[in-house]
């Protein structure tokens, strides 16, 4: 008698992308290239940075919004900059159901480069009925801001509680290289796809024209495995915007199942 097939895990196919409100290398302001390349990568989730809403740069568009309709995936957008009608900020996009846990600001400091308030966004995601906690940011530019700023996300405000408890993704744009301080208090309490992954030497994303560095990254906790890992490097994502985005399949531990 020939035996029943394993239950495979849930899997969760996460992508985050600095979308530098969606103007491309050449100078170009074209949404439908951001949307084409998401598209073509089918992901479950995700992150994107530097997004535009109702400014007159991008033509008034919510881009938020305006991507998530054309890819016909839901919603939600943190403004870290709001000036009048106009705002500046991240958004996490899904195909699955998803509510919002918690979004505000983060910490600055009186460095000459906190020049631009920095926020955070997490939310919960249902994956055939598991669910996983997914945190979208984009930190700031100097390194003492940075830090301040991932002390916080690893607070009981936001993550603390969420990585003892469920299956946990931090994902976003870091401007903070592999190694730093920065990154290292990060990876005590999570782990890098890419070096959990990859059997080579990790990928960069940015510039995407010349990728030399790491800047933009995917975080997981113990409740999950990274099965794949891409660094998603064409001619398309090179002129689309200056970061280069990254895609992980993870999978959700049978342990995590059970809680």
């Amino acid at each position: 008698m020939k035996e029943a097939d394993p239950v495979k895990p849930p899997t969760l196919r996460v992508m985050t992308y600095n979308v530098h409100g969606c103007v491309g290398t050449d100078g170009a302001l074209d949404e439908s290239r951001i949307a084409a390349i998401i598209a073509e990568a089918a992901p479950d989730v995700v992150a994107l940075q530097e997004l535009d809403v109702e400014r007159r740069r991008s033509r008034g568009l919510h881009q938020a919004r305006h991507l998530a309709d054309t890819l016909k995936m839901d919603f939600h957008f943190h403004p870290a900059v709001t000036q009048m009608s106009e705002q500046y900020g991240d958004a996490i996009l899904s195909r699955l159901p998803m509510t919002l846990l918690h979004q505000g600001m983060l910490p600055t400091s009186s460095s000459r480069l906190a020049f631009e308030p920095r926020g955070a966004i997490l939310v919960q995601i249902d994956v055939q009925g598991q669910p996983v906690n997914v945190l979208n940011t984009h930190l700031g530019l100097s390194w003492s801001e940075r830090l301040a700023q991932v002390t916080a996300l690893l607070g009981p405000d936001w993550m603390d509680g969420s990585i003892r408890t469920h299956p946990f993704v931090l994902c976003g744009d870091l401007n903070a290289f592999p190694g730093s301080l920065v990154y290292r208090t990060i990876t005590r309490r999570l782990k890098d796809v890419q070096r959990w992954t990859l059997r080579s030497r990790p990928r960069s994303t940015f510039p995407s024209r010349w990728p030399v560095t790491r800047l933009d990254y995917i975080f997981m906790n113990s409740r999950l495995q990274a099965h794949k890992v891409e660094v998603l490097n064409s001619r398309e994502t090179q002129i689309a915007s200056d970061h280069l985005p990254l895609v992980a399949d993870l999978v959700i531990c049978p342990e995590a199942e059970a809680m």
